[in-house]
């Protein structure tokens, strides 16, 4: 039997097939019957005509959003810093950013509850803000990590360029450098804003008892309807693979107008 290169992929193929796509199969047979194994969509019809069940999406929603841009202003300084402030020991520096990720989550939501809880005596009286500092603490090196790779791997010819052709520093950034870090800013939003819609864990260790999708699908499931849990899945896949979709587009636009920056669009 002649061996070829492809007979490599059989086990990750294999591994995709069993740990992938199969449970995702189960989702969606769930998510599509009802409980005496009917094919319906009246799991989906309910959810999107249940106030709460909309309000908690929304509320999801809110929580990434903001989670998303608290990381945001804080990554991007930090990895510029690191990234073009010409220390010698940047890399150690960066290590220093992403060690929290080295130690155990709950570990580290843990000691941000104590801490919060020393400086506020009560975590209840500002449930929403706790949930944001417990999740740009936990998503930061996230952020972190796509911005500073890319502000790394810079084209030094083309700020070359830009400096030689009078601009300042402030519309050198502005116009080169910022737009040129385009790939890890989405790269990064894509890596907080859909994991910071579910991980429900951190409203529930820092007091905050709102519902948010994670905590919705984990209540249905705990009550055993398997139907309603797998629906909300489903949803959340559609989420996932509309903003993968716009990830891919804004990569796209980007690669397409590579050759455009630098002079034009200083």
């Amino acid at each position: 039997m002649r061996f070829r290169r492809r007979t490599l992929s059989i086990p990750f193929v294999l591994f995709l097939l069993v740990f992938v796509v199969a449970p995702l199969a189960v989702v969606l047979l769930y998510a599509f019957t009802n409980g005496q194994g009917q094919p319906t969509a009246e799991n989906f019809f309910a959810f999107f005509q249940s106030t709460r069940t909309i309000a908690t999406l929304v509320y999801s929603l809110w929580i990434a959003f903001v989670t998303t841009l608290m990381c945001l202003l804080l990554a991007y300084p930090t990895a510029y810093v690191l990234a073009r402030g010409g220390y010698r020991k940047g890399g150690v520096l960066l290590l220093l950013a992403v060690l929290p990720m080295w130690i155990n989550f709950t570990l580290r939501i843990t000691a941000v509850k104590e801490l919060l809880d020393a400086l506020e005596g009560n975590l209840a009286y500002y449930p929403f803000l706790n949930t944001i500092i417990g999740q740009v603490y936990d998503f930061l090196p996230f952020m972190i990590l796509p911005i500073y790779n890319v502000l790394l791997s810079l084209d030094q010819k083309v700020l070359e360029a830009g400096r030689d052709l009078g601009a300042d520093p402030g519309k050198l950034f502005w116009q080169v450098i910022l737009p040129m870090s385009r790939p890890g800013i989405v790269s990064g939003i894509t890596m907080v804003f859909l994991p910071a819609m579910t991980n429900y864990v951190v409203l529930d260790m820092l007091y905050n008892s709102t519902y948010i999708m994670g905590s919705l699908i984990g209540s249905y499931f705990n009550a055993y309807d398997w139907h309603n849990g797998s629906m909300i899945s489903a949803i959340l896949l559609l989420i996932i693979a509309f903003f993968s979709w716009l990830e891919k587009k804004a990569g796209g636009e980007i690669s397409e107008s590579s050759a455009a920056r630098g002079g034009s669009l200083l």
